[in-house]
């Protein structure tokens, strides 16, 4: 070695991949662990518990949060959903039509329907109609608006669903068909139809989930006693008693509900992953 060689340093190793990830998902955990405390330390649980845990008040609810409440939830969105998806594929297969028109009228509808809030389809239906057309009612009542407003909404999600899944059927079932001798209609409702809705049904699930959540929308309709769904219930008998209990009630059928729908939907998602592959 000469006077003018200088030693090599041995270089300095940092932190690898592994070790930063560990070490920023244990940070993100801190983090986590520390907002918990925080909350659960600051929080007043006995001011929560009276306003939102009065279990007599509870008890009181029952049975008619489920026989009535939660009875009326269910009709408005089955039959919301019956209306939407009818309307849904009257409208997908008119986005798909050869016939300008149909397409335009199509494209018109589920940008307008999409584009509005669900509460004001609502006040559309309740007022709008009866003073557009005075003295006629809509079949049903109060559920034959529901079911229409909500349908409304529901359609115009529900179609371009339906659209996606009829255009996501390879073209070669149709020709397969239209060699066997079907005509294009009944290929269409026989081959393509049966096949895309099995691409779509988890989508579809998910728009029940959202459309059980829509109905509490009723209450701008102006219903009686003997229709209200559960957000109505529950913000009845919150007035009465003066305590958020009800409401909270209210909210525990929703997730009685919500939460199979979902987990059904991740199944459904699960199992097409796997059918694909």
């Amino acid at each position: 070695m000469t006077g003018t060689d200088v030693p090599l340093q041995p270089k300095k190793k940092g932190l690898t991949r592994r070790q930063r990830r560990s070490l920023s998902r244990g940070a993100q955990y801190v983090v986590f662990v520390a907002v918990v405390i925080g909350v659960a330390v600051t929080a007043d649980w006995g001011r929560l518990k009276n306003q939102f845990a009065q279990w007599d008040i509870a008890r009181e609810m029952f049975p008619d949060v489920i026989t009535l409440a939660l009875k009326n939830t269910v009709l408005y969105t089955l039959s919301g959903f019956a209306v939407g998806l009818v309307l849904g594929m009257v409208i997908a297969l008119m986005r798909l039509s050869s016939v300008g028109p149909y397409r335009w009228f199509a494209g018109v509808y589920i940008e307008i329907f999409r584009g509005l809030p669900a509460l004001l389809i609502f006040i559309f239906i309740g007022v709008a109609v009866p003073l557009a057309f005075p003295g006629t009612e809509i079949v049903g009542g109060t559920y034959g608006k529901v079911a229409l407003a909500l349908g409304l909404v529901a359609a115009a999600y529900m179609a371009e669903t339906i659209r996606a899944g009829i255009q996501a059927v390879p073209k070669g079932q149709m020709e397969a068909a239209r060699s066997l001798g079907f005509s294009p209609g009944r290929a269409m409702v026989s081959i393509i139809i049966p096949q895309a809705f099995r691409i779509i049904l988890p989508p579809l699930t998910n728009e029940l989930v959202l459309l059980f959540k829509d109905s509490s929308l009723v209450l701008f309709l102006g219903v009686t006693l003997e229709e209200r769904e559960l957000s109505k219930y529950g913000r009845d008998l919150a007035s009465q008693t003066a305590n958020s209990t009800p409401i909270l009630v209210a909210g525990l059928c929703y997730l009685l509900v919500t939460i199979p729908l979902g987990f059904v939907v991740r199944r459904m998602e699960t199992k097409a992953q796997e059918a694909v592959k």
